[in-house]
């Protein structure tokens, strides 16, 4: 569900473009190639401790099995 906020908010988004005038981006160049290498760096080994966290809370919990000591039919090997 959108909330009327959110579509407020992208009717005025191209309002706020228009008056933004061209070039009013100050030291807004290039970023330095280690600058760079850095953040791609970084990007990687928080997205590599994310999926980490993810697999270690997600994967199932082995409990060890309590042998009750009961024999079934077509169970070979229990008894």
């Amino acid at each position: 569900m959108v909330l009327a906020g959110h579509i407020l908010l992208l009717l005025l988004l191209p309002v706020a473009a228009a008056q933004t005038t061209p070039g009013s981006c100050s030291g807004c160049g290039s970023l330095p190639l280690p600058l760079l290498a850095g953040l791609v760096a970084a990007d990687a080994v928080m997205s590599l401790l994310i999926v980490g966290v993810v697999f270690a809370c997600a994967r199932p919990r082995h409990r060890p099995r309590q042998e009750d000591g009961k024999v079934y039919i077509n169970m070979p090997g229990r008894g």
